[in-house]
């Protein structure tokens, strides 16, 4: 049996900050998804819901409240929780119910109604929880960890606040393409250094917002979509949601200790460039074959991270990528050809199911004027809190 499955429907509903329920955004990118599918709601037999954990109760239980949204017609529910690989994990659990033959038509779904600022944690005293001690312990809020991750780079590859900067213009060139991005307008370096200082040397316009959206997928099987007239359709090659390896010697969100390095010598391998390597083992192919990127710039340093951890390039190469074009649309290996969360924002639960929305759309040819020419092969990359890996291989 084929390990394939097909994306039959891709819908979103647009980023920015509209004042209303999650549940009305993951609506309206449901019923998009639906009808990209050609797919009525009665013929979806399960609804994978990525949950959001800031809006009420209902969050909790994402799954059936996007069922009961659309008219209860008997599907079963999953409900899904893995902090920004949510959406990730969202659609691995459907595909693991499409390939056990649980259900031909699955509906994975996430959507969210975003705090204003800085994320913060829930309420209550929890010493055990890393989430909650980073704050309580350190203030530590996410653009700290982002000031120290570009630090970082500075310090082992001699990055430059230049070149941070040139990944927030070469992203925000690319959403301004975008309908569904919440901002639409190209920016200039001068304007990126001229933003406020939040975490040095990080500026304002090289960390990402927070804000409301969603975005939905119909997954089914092959057989399934064959029936249903796509007789090539896009499809989910690869899954990885790998946890870290022991040991785990560079901090990172939301951890402030690392496991001991001293009887143990570090992984090769960074967590992150473990998340890449499982998918590309599970999909059969390499960097090398791929056409695009889909990654998670929650700040323009850490796309640079990325870019190795992908492959893309050597380690400490990141920055001439971007400085060489190679990462910008009608580059060698388009990264963020959507615009990134540089122009969409956090909207957690469904971030990492856009990523999978684009690479759709461009696969199919569908992405208009942000198009990559000839796209057959791409990839998502995605972090969560916890120790959360995603990582989607797409083909077409």
């Amino acid at each position: 049996m084929s390990g394939d499955i097909a994306v039959l429907g891709a819908g979103m509903h647009p980023w920015g900050k509209w004042g209303r329920s999650f549940v009305e955004y993951g609506t309206v990118a449901a019923r998009a998804a639906l009808a990209d599918a050609g797919v009525d709601w009665t013929d979806v037999r399960s609804v994978v819901g990525a949950d959001t954990v800031r809006g009420g109760y209902p969050g909790y239980v994402a799954g059936a409240t996007f069922a009961q949204a659309l008219g209860w017609q008997g599907a079963r529910v999953t409900s899904v929780y893995a902090a920004c690989a949510s959406g990730a994990q969202a659609i691995n659990t459907a595909r693991a119910q499409i390939l056990a033959g649980m259900a031909d038509a699955v509906l994975v779904v996430g959507a969210d109604a975003a705090p204003k600022g800085f994320f913060a944690p829930a309420g209550g005293d929890r010493h055990d929880d890393p989430d909650w001690l980073r704050f309580r312990v350190l203030g530590a809020t996410n653009p700290a960890y982002f000031g120290l991750y570009a630090r970082r780079r500075m310090a082992l590859h001699g990055d430059t606040v230049e070149d941070f900067a040139q990944v927030k213009v070469k992203n925000a060139a690319a959403g301004a393409l975008n309908p569904n991005a919440r901002y639409r307008k190209a920016v200039s370096a001068e304007e990126v250094a001229a933003s406020a200082v939040v975490a040095d040397p990080l500026r304002l316009l090289d960390i990402c917002a927070t804000s409301d959206g969603a975005a939905a997928l119909v997954l089914t099987s092959m057989d399934f979509a064959r029936r249903h007239g796509a007789t090539d359709p896009v499809r989910i090659r690869a899954v990885s949601t790998v946890t870290p390896t022991y040991p785990k010697a560079v901090l990172d969100l939301p951890d402030i200790a690392t496991d001991s390095a001293a009887a143990v010598e570090p992984s090769p391998h960074s967590f992150r460039a473990s998340i890449a390597r499982a998918a590309y083992e599970e999909a059969g192919i390499g960097p090398e074959e791929l056409s695009l990127a889909e990654v998670y710039d929650l700040s323009t340093a850490l796309e640079l991270e990325w870019y190795e951890d992908l492959g893309l390039c050597g380690t400490g190469e990141g920055a001439k990528l971007v400085r060489d074009g190679a990462t910008a649309l009608g580059g060698r290996i388009p990264v963020n050809a959507s615009g990134g969360l540089a122009s969409f924002g956090e909207a957690v639960p469904a971030q990492a199911i856009a990523q999978v929305c684009e690479l759709t759309w461009q696969l199919r040819g569908t992405a208009g004027a942000r198009q990559v020419a000839g796209a057959r092969v791409g990839i998502t990359a995605n972090q969560g809190l916890f120790g959360h890996g995603s990582s989607v291989v797409a083909v077409h």
